[in-house]
């Protein structure tokens, strides 16, 4: 599936500012592309941009990564978790520290790196390891078109109320009729403009729009795998920063019954999952 724009939209995307990749992330992406790659040479690239090294060692010694010991160097984390599995991660941690986030959006990162976490973890829990690394990219490359549209339009703060009081399925339409765009086209095309995997962009695109799409046949077997950890995680996000109230998660409604079928969880075993997480 491709991403479709409206003559509207791109009209629009001429006025909106998408960062390039890092010049660091360029170059490690490049070395990284070799039949043998220079691991002393990618770990110099990485040393060289401090924001990006400072955050992948934050990253892999975080509990979703921790292992027996610290890792303490960049080389280490090279060594011991390989390049196929640092790469989505290098990818993660430079879209955090390349996209520029206004004030009013102080807490975004953090709770991109909470749903991030809990992607990995998910992965871990429902025995999918190997999509680990690339659903904590996605955890943070999700929603990175927020803060580019909350830069953009002065009045964006009413999609993102409107999101936290109604939920994002109503807020995607506010969105939309307010600007002819959406946070969810913008994040995939930056998504698609750092290269990242075809699945992961498809997943970004359709995640507010999802509803019938595990039984549709428009989507891969890998995307629907990352599109369900990521409605899980966002879901197991809303329960953490609700703990105690009777607020109901509308996107989880919309989309529980087909993730869990999914999956293959009820939903008592998904509340157990979240209670051992």
């Amino acid at each position: 599936m491709a991403i479709s724009l409206t003559p509207q939209e791109k009209q629009i995307l001429r006025t909106i500012s998408i960062p390039p990749r890092p010049e660091a992330l360029v170059e490690f992406s490049q070395e990284t592309k070799f039949a043998e790659p220079d691991i002393s040479k990618i770990t110099k690239i990485l040393q060289g941009d401090v924001a990006i090294s400072a955050a992948v060692l934050q990253v892999v010694n975080s509990a979703a990564f921790r292992r027996a010991r610290e890792i303490e160097s960049l080389e280490q984390a090279i060594m011991i978790l390989g390049l196929k599995r640092l790469i989505p991660l290098v990818k993660a941690v430079a879209v955090k520290a390349t996209v520029e986030t206004p004030k009013s959006l102080e807490n975004f990162w953090a709770e991109q790196s909470d749903i991030a976490q809990l992607c990995t973890s998910l992965c871990n829990k429902l025995h999918k390891p190997a999509l680990a690394n690339h659903a904590y990219m996605l955890g943070l490359f999700h929603t990175v078109g927020i803060p580019l549209l909350c830069v953009h339009f002065e009045d964006y703060q009413e999609i993102l109320d409107c999101a936290k009081t109604q939920g994002w399925s109503k807020a995607s339409a506010l969105e939309f009729e307010k600007y002819n765009t959406s946070h969810t086209t913008i994040s995939a095309l930056l998504a698609q403009q750092w290269k990242l995997p075809k699945p992961m962009i498809n997943v970004i695109y359709y995640q507010h729009d999802a509803s019938g799409i595990f039984h549709s046949g428009e989507l891969d077997i890998l995307s629907l795998e990352l599109l369900a950890i990521l409605k899980l995680a966002r879901y197991g996000n809303f329960m953490t920063q609700t703990a105690g109230s009777l607020a109901t998660d509308e996107e989880w409604v919309a989309i529980s019954d087909e993730v869990l079928d999914f999956i293959g969880l009820s939903e008592e075993e998904i509340e157990e999952l979240y209670s051992d997480l």
